[in-house]
């Protein structure tokens, strides 16, 4: 029991390291989470807005995993063009893109005023 645990651990990291080895947008994701992650840093986050803003990030990477598996089933299930199968690579497309403007605007939220007060003070 314990070692399909460990399994499932293993088949999971697996995974990621193929999602980010495969998938440019991934890379992106992760170099700009990495920037959010310093600002947040710089700006002194809440606890709770370090919630939100990890939620985020994480969510945008599980979204595009969710994306990257769909897109290697459609290729699978339809290795011919179809107009169903790109519809479903266009919608998962969507689902990644919906939730990176999302966590756009939550960062904004959060850290737009922080980065403005630091401004004002420092002119």
């Amino acid at each position: 029991m314990f070692m399909k645990r460990l399994l499932s651990f293993k088949y999971a990291f697996k995974g990621a390291q193929d999602l980010f080895r495969s998938q440019p947008n991934a890379r992106i994701h992760v170099v700009l989470a990495i920037a959010v992650l310093g600002m947040g840093l710089w700006l002194g986050l809440t606890g709770t807005e370090w919630a939100i803003i990890s939620l985020c990030i994480f969510g945008v990477l599980a979204a595009e995993a969710f994306n990257t598996a769909l897109e290697y089933l459609t290729d699978l299930v339809s290795p011919e063009y179809h107009v169903l199968a790109g519809k479903a690579k266009d919608a998962a497309a969507a689902a990644v893109l919906i939730f990176a403007i999302g966590t756009a605007l939550a960062g904004w939220c959060i850290l737009g005023p922080k980065i403005w007060l630091r401004m004002l003070n420092f002119f």
